[in-house]
């Protein structure tokens, strides 16, 4: 071989060498992953980044598409509408995306109610969860950040995953019942793609432009697009938060005396029927309260793990027994749940020690909640009498906090911008706790937000399905106003004027002492019926009775509602109905079906105006259709 043959082919080499060297690589957005599903009976889009001018090509289902990426390095290529199936895999250039499904994607989104995770849901779905196993139910679950300078395009994080006992412990209790009635009806995988934020208002999921009628929002929106400020103020208040903590930990004698050992003497400590409030007793402070409780097993009994339930407590607490911290949970709401592992309980005398700290507001045991201790399959309960002894007064309260990740327009630029690319069927949102305080501009906010997302994956029809806040908190003995009943009002009109949106109606679902209800299978059923009907365009009963008119006729009223839900269920006497009379003053009413018609009246009330359905934080209507399902509560007004 003559030299200049070699130079060639060392020229070819270095080049050959260089050019793989220095190859353009593209990079997908986390949405466009192995596992992902695919909205049906839509053009789908494929995205990415490359270099300036690299070709990519899409081979899918034995076709190929082709583009090249922009002078930024953006690239989009559009698929046509696919039939549902799969496994599937893809190609991009030289990236192989494996394990993916076409079939219906929906967003989840909303506050703590949606984000619930199924673990929190246990003891209600523990067979549920153990026998979980489904690659036709996948989710996406959005990283929670925010961004207050602009609409971000890409997430920072998260991945698909089937159905399995592990992963589903993670997934949105609400999002996996819905995910599941919609893929055993329709024989089709799901996608949820869930995006919630535990606390969020509303306009922390809308976008400048959306907020616009609310300069007061869009002004705070501005003032935390100061890093400067947001790290200035976390920092100042963690400080102050710690200063505090640890000034209770020194004051506190519980923990320089141990008070969780188990063979202190507590014999002249108080005692408190648990639960309750120790506030009731004590007075109202700031500070922390030590509990103990005595409790005997057996020697079978003593060598079992066991579980501890210990209801909800407000605020934190730090559980032990005979001397072993078993758990802690660091602010009001989630369950006292906690296993006792093998080796810790004693045969004879055990005793259970709880420390609660409260940093602001009324302390206590909440109510008819579960305590008890599970081993060997026998409850042993705890609402019983306890021991307690303060262990530390505090002169003022923990400091606050700024929930800077709740601000508006936050959450959209960082948890719902970077979603608009994907293709999907619809959109369910369950949110609103945080917006009771101002319930009269709700109606506009959730409609404009609907508009708007809907804008923005190009759909304006889009699906939308609303879940009404459950009832809450304590029973009023005479009909008052409550911002709770507006709330859901506003919920039901919005329903009622923008098409295609779907109410699921959850009064009957809630729990007075406890703003997180564990029954989230018939919420996620709700919502499914709703979709079937509005977006599978099935001709079923998704709704309960909906309130259409109203005339009087003498000293009653006479309602009529919406052909196809007036079916009634029959029941010994409806309840849930006040009656306004001329004067303006509200009063408990009898009511009775007619027919397709209900009549309100009351014994008080001689020339009424308006009626009221369920119009109470925590109503007791019973107006039902004979598919069992509510009806939202309602004014006449």
């Amino acid at each position: 071989m003559n030299h200049k043959n070699i130079t060639r082919i060392l020229t070819l080499v270095v080049c050959t060498f260089i050019s793989l060297l220095f190859e353009a690589k593209i990079t997908l957005p986390n949405l466009v992953s192995d596992g992902m599903v695919l909205q049906r009976n839509q053009k789908l889009n494929i995205w990415g980044k490359a270099d300036a001018g690299e070709r990519v090509e899409v081979k899918f289902l034995n076709k190929n598409y082709k583009t090249v990426a922009d002078q930024q390095g953006d690239w989009k290529i559009s698929l046509p509408e696919q039939k549902a199936g799969g496994p599937y895999t893809m190609t991009i250039n030289e990236i192989s995306l494996k394990d993916i499904m076409i079939g219906d994607v929906w967003l989840a989104s909303g506050q703590s109610n949606m984000e619930l995770p199924m673990r929190r849901l246990t003891p209600l779905y523990s067979n549920e969860i153990k026998t979980a196993n489904n690659q036709n139910i996948r989710f996406f679950t959005v990283p929670q950040t925010y961004n207050f300078k602009s609409p971000q395009t890409e997430l920072n994080g998260g991945k698909w995953e089937a159905t399995n006992p592990q992963t589903i412990l993670n997934f949105s209790g609400v999002a996996y019942f819905f995910a599941k009635e919609i893929s055993e009806k329709n024989k089709v995988a799901v996608g949820i793609i869930h995006s919630s934020l535990g606390g969020s208002p509303i306009q922390a999921w809308m976008d400048e432009k959306s907020l616009i009628k609310y300069p007061e929002y869009l002004d705070e929106a501005k003032k935390w697009q100061s890093d400067e400020l947001i790290k200035t103020t976390e920092s100042t208040e963690q400080a102050a938060g710690k200063a505090w903590y640890s000034e209770l930990d020194q004051r506190d004698l519980g923990l320089n005396q141990h008070w969780e050992n188990f063979d202190l003497d507590d014999s002249a400590w108080k005692t408190i029927t648990i639960p309750g409030s120790w506030e009731d007793k004590e007075g109202a402070f700031d500070g922390s309260v030590w509990f103990r409780k005595e409790i005997v097993l057996t020697k079978n009994q003593a060598q079992k793990p066991a579980f501890l339930n210990l209801g909800r407590i407000k605020d934190a607490d730090v559980t032990y027994i005979n001397g072993k911290k078993v758990g802690n949970v660091t602010y009001e709401y989630p369950p006292r749940w906690y296993d006792v592992p093998a080796g810790i309980l004693k045969e004879g005398k055990n005793v259970i020690a709880v420390r609660i700290s409260n940093g602001g507001g009324r302390g206590e045991f909440i109510k008819d909640k579960p305590y008890y201790l599970e081993v060997d399959g026998q409850k042993i309960d705890l609402k019983s009498e306890w021991k307690y002894k303060i262990g530390a007064k505090m002169e003022k309260m923990a400091p606050g906090t700024t929930f800077i990740r709740w601000k508006p327009t936050g959450l959209y630029n960082a948890m719902i911008n970077p979603l608009i690319n994907y293709s999907i069927k619809g959109a369910f949102w369950y949110q609103g706790e945080s917006n009771t305080r101002k319930p009269s501009e709700y109606r506009d906010l959730l409609a404009t937000m609907i508009t708007d997302w809907r804008s923005k994956w190009n759909q304006k029809e889009m699906p939308f399905l609303i879940v009404q806040l459950a009832n809450f908190m304590e029973a009023k003995s005479q009909p008052i106003e409550s911002n709770w009943a507006e709330f859901r009002n506003q919920q039901r009109l919005v329903s009622l004027d923008v098409p295609k949106t779907g109410l699921a109606v959850t009064i009957d679902l809630g729990e007075w002492n406890d703003i997180h209800p564990l029954n989230k299978k018939s919420v996620g059923d709700r919502l499914a019926l709703q979709a079937l009907k509005i977006a599978y365009g099935q001709n079923i009963l998704a709704d309960g009775p909906v309130y259409q008119s109203m005339k009087t006729e003498g000293d009653k009223v006479v309602l009529t509602f919406k052909s196809g839900t007036d079916n009634f269920a029959k029941v010994g006497a409806l309840t849930g109905f006040s009656i306004k009379n001329s004067d303006g003053k509200w009063s408990w009413a009898k009511a009775k079906t007619y027919g397709k018609n209900i009549v309100v009246w009351s014994d008080t009330v001689s020339h009424p105006t308006a009626v009221r359905y369920d119009w109470a934080d925590n109503p007791d209507g019973n107006l039902k259709n004979t598919a069992g399902l509510p009806a939202s509560p309602f004014t006449t007004e």
